[in-house]
């Protein structure tokens, strides 16, 4: 019976990495929204790490975090650091590239926890007396992040933190 059981167990657990190993090498995760105000009043909500709890999801999940901003103020060379408890863990931003109002990449480095290396792009585009804010975070995908694919996507796992963060922003940026 036991012998039976570790078969079963065994078949199972081949079979999760089996579909692990055909999950694609890297992820992204897009969201968008518009918001009615034009992009040079949206842009400097993500330039800015500083404005950032206006409107980051994560920013309010660990009250005694600590964070740190060093490099340029904002934009190009911009970078902001946090630790905090388990549900935001420990990483590094930094802004690669600012091209006010309309694009904005990131590179975003966690510690914990899990290590990661992603990108993040937002864009602004203007329509009318709205903007179409876009945000993307794109990185590789280990291993151990195709096993857990398996059982949850990437997109249903931060899609829903992105659209949380977006739905802020706007509320920040309509004031």
């Amino acid at each position: 019976m036991v012998k039976k059981i570790l078969i079963v167990l065994l078949v199972l657990v081949a079979g999760v990495l089996g579909l692990a190993s055909t999950k694609p090498d890297t992820f992204s995760v897009t969201r968008n929204i518009s918001i009615k105000a034009p992009p040079d009043k949206v842009f400097p909500l993500v330039a800015d790490f500083h404005r950032w709890p206006e409107w980051s999801p994560w920013e309010a999940l660990d009250p005694a975090m600590t964070r740190s901003h060093s490099g340029a103020a904002s934009g190009t060379g911009a970078v902001y650091a946090w630790d905090g408890n388990k549900e935001v863990g420990a990483g590094r931003m930094e802004v690669l590239a600012a091209s006010a109002p309309d694009k904005l990449q990131i590179k975003l480095d966690f510690v914990r926890p899990f290590e990661g290396h992603n990108s993040t792009d937002f864009s602004f585009v203007p329509q009318g007396d709205s903007t179409l804010v876009t945000w993307v975070m794109t990185g590789p995908t280990p291993f151990v992040s195709k096993v857990m694919q398996v059982f949850v996507s990437m997109d249903k796992l931060i899609g829903k933190d992105f659209e949380a963060g977006l739905a802020k922003m706007k509320t920040a940026a309509e004031k």
